[in-house]
């Protein structure tokens, strides 16, 4: 698989929706005001018809069959469930009180420095679903592993999302509106995916495989268009303090940046010690440091509104998710040599397989 015309360019595009966003937003704040204000018991109508085209057509390629297979790469799953729920958010959370909350403080709006912390906690709240599959692909990782794993933490995703955000917003010293947090769930999470696995069966019922697999050609560019839509509408809302600010996108980038990197390293070390094929391995990591930018974005919003900073971390984390994301794809084919002289790994069969 490789990436299409919108995944391939996904940073040029939101690049260009921050720029018409801006401007539109500059020259005609009306319509903008208007889709702002279009709540009805806290959630943007708008907002949630594109967050439900951004996501359903995602979760229509997980197949809940695919948990039977967990355990045919335990070791696989346990390094990446570990890194995805229970290091990835909580280290996001400590670089965004190092970095946001007091290295780069003097440099940020002092009114916005708690929000772009929650920002980034909603960022690395829940790993990435769809593009995934893209990334799996290109380091020619295991299909089956992958479409388990992602089946598995999208389970995991339903109950646990709103505890880990309650609590590293609550450790951060931020109000937490459980009402309206345990509504995104809902809104985000839970109906999305009971509307995609209706469709999905659907699909199969009327014909089989293919009929699937032409559905998801279709709505494929469906949910990128609605990110890109959403975005537009949010810098169009708040563009004007990003003019006079630039230098705030880019500081918010580092912690992003880094708690990739890290992440995708943590996982990859784990697999190559505890001695899993580099084809597992390969997507791990990948999948360990991803994150789920569409429901980070559309849970911003929710909690925090369209104008505040943790809907723009979100952003920020769109921007800089593809080429970084490309760059440790790089670094895992090109050091698969390394991962297989390890002690546990030769050629990509288990050392102790090779005795049996």
């Amino acid at each position: 698989m490789r990436l299409g015309l919108f995944e391939r360019y996904l940073t040029l595009w939101v690049a260009l929706c921050i720029g018409a966003g801006i401007m539109l937003g500059s020259l005609v704040p009306g319509p903008f005001q208007v889709v702002g204000a279009a709540t009805v018991a806290q959630v943007n109508l708008p907002v949630a018809i594109l967050v439900w085209l951004m996501i359903v057509p995602m979760l229509l390629k997980i197949d809940p069959a695919a948990l039977r297979e967990v355990g045919q790469h335990w070791r696989g799953i346990a390094t990446t469930v570990g890194v995805n729920w229970l290091v990835k958010p909580f280290s996001m959370a400590l670089l965004g009180w190092l970095f946001i909350g007091h290295m780069f403080r003097p440099w940020l709006p002092a009114g916005q420095v708690d929000s772009y912390i929650a920002g980034l906690i909603l960022l690395a709240a829940a790993p990435c679903t769809a593009m995934v599959f893209v990334w799996s692909s290109l380091v020619d990782g295991e299909p089956h592993f992958t479409l388990s794993q992602v089946a598995l933490n999208d389970s995991i995703m339903v109950v646990a999302f709103a505890p880990i955000v309650g609590l590293l917003l609550g450790m951060s010293s931020i109000s937490v509106p459980w009402d309206t947090l345990l509504l995104s769930v809902v809104l985000y999470i839970v109906v999305p995916v009971i509307i995609a696995q209706l469709w999905r069966r659907a699909c199969l019922v009327a014909g089989g495989p293919a009929a699937l697999a032409r559905t998801l050609r279709r709505f494929a560019p469906v949910s990128l268009v609605a990110l890109l839509l959403t975005l537009l509408l949010l810098f169009g809302l708040q563009g004007t303090e990003i003019v006079h600010q630039p230098l705030v996108i880019l500081l918010l980038a580092i912690p992003i940046t880094l708690q990739v990197y890290c992440n995708a390293g943590l996982a990859y070390w784990l697999n190559r010690r505890l001695g899993v094929e580099w084809c597992v391995a390969g997507p791990s990591a990948l999948i360990g440091a991803s994150n789920f930018f569409e429901l980070a974005v559309a849970t911003a919003i929710v909690l925090f509104g369209f104008q505040s900073g943790a809907a723009l971390a979100t952003v920020v984390g769109v921007l800089v998710e593809v080429p970084v994301m490309l760059s440790v794809v790089r670094v895992v084919r090109s050091s698969r040599g390394w991962y297989e002289r390890g002690a546990g790994v030769r050629g990509g069969v288990l050392a102790d397989d090779r005795g049996r």
